[in-house]
């Protein structure tokens, strides 16, 4: 039995699944949760994965997927910042005071 044929979907193409998404997303909250060393890399894919989905012309589904992850990346990597400004301060007042003699015993 053959079924007869209607024309092309009205809808278009279906939905694609881009194949860094959930990597992206993994990674992103990894850098908030873990390690904030990796947030760079999640801001960098993220950016280079909606870039792709941008210039593609295709549908995809995962698209809010990779901008959460990229901006955990991005989140995880102000903290990072934030958090090397901390200690570089720190160490600045603590030597400052060191060699003018503050910390003495």
């Amino acid at each position: 039995m053959s079924y007869p044929n209607y024309g092309p979907s009205p809808y278009g193409p279906p939905p694609q699944t881009h194949p860094n998404g959930t990597t992206i997303l993994i990674l992103g909250i990894l850098s908030l949760v873990v390690c904030s060393l990796i947030g760079p890399f999640a801001w960098s894919m993220g950016n280079k994965a909606l870039r792709e989905i941008d210039n593609s012309g295709y549908v995809y589904e995962n698209r809010g997927m990779v901008q959460a992850g990229r901006i955990c990346g991005i989140v995880g990597t102000c903290l990072m910042l934030a958090v090397i400004a901390i200690y570089l301060v720190v160490f600045v007042f603590l030597g400052g005071a060191a060699l003018m003699g503050g910390l003495d015993d």
